[in-house]
């Protein structure tokens, strides 16, 4: 009897051992780290330049081992503010914008600022809103660059025209104010000014009507190459005579220059601006401090 009832103890301790250490495994299990996520709202898919900084961005994040999510905001200040708005629900960690506008993405960036989610603008500023940083390269400058190429080019006397970009966004002001205050003081006159989008197929036409009304034009200042490039087609079928200086030197434009058709385009690093962007998005993740203001160096690129 003595004998049984104590197997029958061993067996019980034996038992509890077993599933105390079964509780100590389970319990000390590690837990798979949740990848934190950076969201990335591009103005256009539709234009090489904004492709070519989502690569950058895509690529940089791959990288670090952070999940990017990026959305096109189709050149549309609502579909915009719908994106900003889904990436809230998937609980992103930073936002990356390339605004549509820099007036009308203020209601986006307030909207993560209410979630306390910090806000990284590229390329684009905002006039609204609090970010924690602007990454874009320096497009007073590069406006000026293209003046003074166009000025020594035309001895400082000659009748330009200026394709502006999408009215509202920093870029656009800030080339077309760089240009002006490069021509200021030259005997170069303006001789017609209008807005093309940033777009190819809008600056073919807007080039065509100009062509039709200005005789005389001794050169173009794009605020952007696919502007340049659609005006250039309107020149090539004209059959007349005209400088071209575009922005961005995206390939389809380093080309050109290449083959001399367009003159001159100002070079920014669309790679390297979506690169940065998730490198201080990481840094802000980290609880790092970042610059409000990070520029990206340009350069003219001519034959």
């Amino acid at each position: 009897m003595k004998k049984l009832l104590v197997i029958t103890l061993v067996v019980i301790m034996i038992g509890s051992l077993l599933v105390g250490c079964t509780k100590t495994s389970t319990t000390q299990t590690p837990q798979k780290e949740e990848v934190k996520k950076i969201g990335l709202v591009i103005s256009t898919l539709n234009n090489p330049f904004f492709v070519t900084l989502k690569d950058g961005a895509e690529a940089k994040a791959q990288e670090l081992g952070y999940e990017l999510v990026v959305l096109d905001s189709q050149n549309d200040p609502a579909k915009e503010m719908s994106n900003v708005e889904d990436l809230i629900t998937k609980n992103v960690a930073v936002i990356l914008i390339n605004p549509t506008d820099s007036d009308a993405v203020g209601n986006a960036v307030k909207a993560a600022n209410a979630k306390s989610i910090p806000v990284i603008t590229l390329d684009r500023g905002a006039n609204s809103g609090e970010v924690v940083a602007h990454i874009a390269s320096d497009n007073v400058a590069g406006g000026k660059m293209a003046g003074e190429y166009i000025i020594a080019q035309l001895g400082g006397n000659g009748k330009v025209v200026e394709l502006e970009g999408i009215a509202g966004t920093s870029a656009a002001r800030d080339r077309g104010q760089g240009f002006n205050e490069a021509i200021n003081g030259s005997s170069i006159e303006v001789v017609a000014k209008q807005t093309a989008d940033f777009d190819r197929t809008k600056g073919l036409s807007v080039m065509e009507n100009i062509l039709q009304a200005q005789p005389e034009i001794d050169a173009i200042f794009a605020h952007n190459d696919e502007m340049a490039l659609g005006a250039l087609q309107a020149i090539k079928a004209s059959g007349r005579s005209i400088m071209v200086v575009g922005f961005d030197a995206t390939d389809d434009a380093v080309k050109a220059v290449e083959d001399g058709e367009m003159s001159a385009t100002v070079a920014q690093q669309p790679e390297k601006i979506g690169s940065l962007g998730v490198e201080n998005a990481v840094k802000v993740i980290s609880g790092e401090a970042i610059e409000s203001s990070i520029p990206v160096d340009l350069q003219l690129v001519i034959k």
